[in-house]
């Protein structure tokens, strides 16, 4: 075939012809048949049935607490204005008392102490049987320990026994408090708990009438009723040495020791261990 043929077949006449028309578009494809429909077991419509009724009894469950725990912090809060209240009232009795005696000409000579609080300060060495007992039964097992007692007769003469190993005085209502709130760990079910909410004491104390924090500083401060069930809810207090350490664990506190009654200089003392 020669060239000029073959260029012949592309000549301006051909390339400007219009395309063949295009083909017809196909049919549309016809609808598929619905699938039929599964019936649901029925353990599943059960477990359906069972769920929607928990969900619906934890949200009723959910909503009764939160108004329970409403009303609940109204009554805590009240409880907490009459005991600021019956605070404020003491100490106001107590200066108008020494304000009496004091332009009377008398004295004044405030109600003995009902309230001590217990540190231990040595160790296991060279302890007779009868002090280790009487420490045991104060719950004072380690070095910095501190407990909560009621003065009585016989903690009195508790307390002379093992005087050469302990320190200890009389709390105001401000280092209850550091204690209760900064150290306080509950005892539950024979473990060491940290007091995170309300609920732990309503559930140990509940039956005492004391339901939180608050009424568990005032029934250990006023020395109540139910004292004894409050300090055996408390753990043993875990304190730190205090700052700078202590001064001569075998001399008494009058003679520039550490050991024995402070009395009220035992708060300064607190304050440097919590």
């Amino acid at each position: 075939v020669s060239t000029q043929s073959t260029w012949g077949l592309f000549t301006p006449a051909n390339m400007s012809s219009k395309p063949a028309a295009a083909k017809p578009a196909a049919k549309a494809a016809a609808p598929k048949a619905a699938a039929p429909k599964v019936p649901v077991p029925e353990s599943i419509l059960k477990k359906r049935a069972r769920n929607d009724k928990l969900k619906a009894a934890q949200v009723q469950k959910q909503a009764e607490t939160k108004k329970a725990n409403k009303e609940k912090r109204k009554v805590i809060f009240k409880r907490a204005e009459k005991y600021v209240k019956e605070y404020q009232s003491t100490e106001r009795e107590a200066i108008r008392l020494k304000h009496v005696a004091r332009t009377t000409g008398q004295f004044y000579v405030p109600s003995e102490a009902k309230l001590a609080f217990v540190i231990r300060i040595r160790g296991i060495n060279g302890v007779s049987p009868k002090v280790r007992k009487v420490l045991q039964l104060f719950r004072l097992l380690q070095i910095n320990n501190g407990i909560f007692v009621q003065l009585n007769k016989a903690t009195i003469n508790m307390l002379r026994i093992v005087e050469p190993y302990i320190a200890y005085g009389y709390p105001n209502l401000k280092s209850v408090k550091e204690l209760v709130y900064k150290r306080g760990y509950a005892k539950v079910n024979h473990q060491r708990v940290p007091i995170t909410s309300n609920e732990i004491i309503e559930k140990a104390l509940g039956s005492k009438g004391i339901i939180c924090v608050e009424d568990l500083v005032h029934e250990i401060f006023t020395v109540g009723p139910n004292f004894k069930a409050a300090t055996n809810f408390l753990w043993p207090f875990k304190l730190n040495s205090p700052n700078g350490g202590w001064k001569a664990k075998l001399n008494h506190f009058i003679e520039g020791g550490d050991y024995g009654n402070r009395e009220e200089y035992l708060n300064a003392l607190i304050h440097t261990m919590v």
